[in-house]
């Protein structure tokens, strides 16, 4: 399914739940955006602007100004499902 939606992945490499969403997406054949929040302070500055707190809360997926925070496998593909992106 084509889509104009972008997905953007906040994570780090060294993050095995990024890792597990980077593979999800993946095997889904979902175009998105990795954005390494340790390796780039302006993905890290962008990450925080998301949370009050205004802490890294990685990993984070977005679609548009939709987020979703370290969920579940099957929570996630609902949000997608949701998001009209599968």
């Amino acid at each position: 399914m084509k889509y104009e939606t972008i997905i953007k992945l906040y994570g780090a490499e060294r993050c095995h739940k990024t890792q597990h969403y980077k593979t999800f997406l993946k095997a889904r054949s979902l175009d998105y955006a990795f954005l390494d929040v340790e390796q780039n302070l302006k993905n890290a500055k962008e990450l925080r602007k998301l949370y009050a707190n205004r802490k890294l809360n990685f990993p984070t997926i977005t679609i548009d100004k939709k987020k979703l925070k370290n969920s579940s496998e099957k929570e996630l593909l609902k949000w997608l499902e949701k998001q009209q992106v599968v």
